[in-house]
């Protein structure tokens, strides 16, 4: 098996518990609140890591282009992770999180119009099943 692919399995399977802890974690808390203790959480787990592999002092080799949607992807995945705890407060995890999981199809659809990426019919047939999929879910 391919190195990605464990790793993408090892995201899947994380990202899946962040909706379990999160509600959990929620019941009794604001969500903006609780995003913020996330996002420190995983800036200290993350500033750990870096630091005691020593990626941290690779930060000088990037360029002023790179930086800029470094920062802009960290603002974007702010804003979607306070909509999700927002989602999640208010709506059930098996509806939430294959709605929120749309975001392969956005992803997807904006690789395409923006990086020039190509997809074949049955990429597409993927899509859309998904989409259907996602919403048979929340409904």
């Amino acid at each position: 098996m391919e190195q990605w692919v464990i790793y993408a399995l090892l995201s899947a399977f994380t990202a899946g518990l962040v909706g379990i802890f999160g509600k959990i974690g929620l019941e009794n808390v604001d969500s903006t609140l609780a995003t913020t203790v996330r996002a420190f959480v995983m800036f200290l787990f993350l500033a750990v890591v870096s630091l005691s592999t020593k990626k941290f002092q690779l930060i000088n080799r990037i360029d002023s282009r790179a930086f800029l949607f470094i920062i802009l992807s960290g603002i974007m995945g702010a804003v979607s992770w306070l909509a999700y705890f927002l989602a999640l407060k208010a709506g059930s995890v098996s509806k939430v999180v294959p709605v929120d999981r749309l975001s392969i199809v956005f992803a997807v659809v904006l690789a395409v119009l923006f990086l020039g990426e190509s997809i074949n019919m049955v990429s597409v047939l993927g899509i859309i099943i998904m989409v259907i999929g996602a919403v048979i879910l929340a409904i």
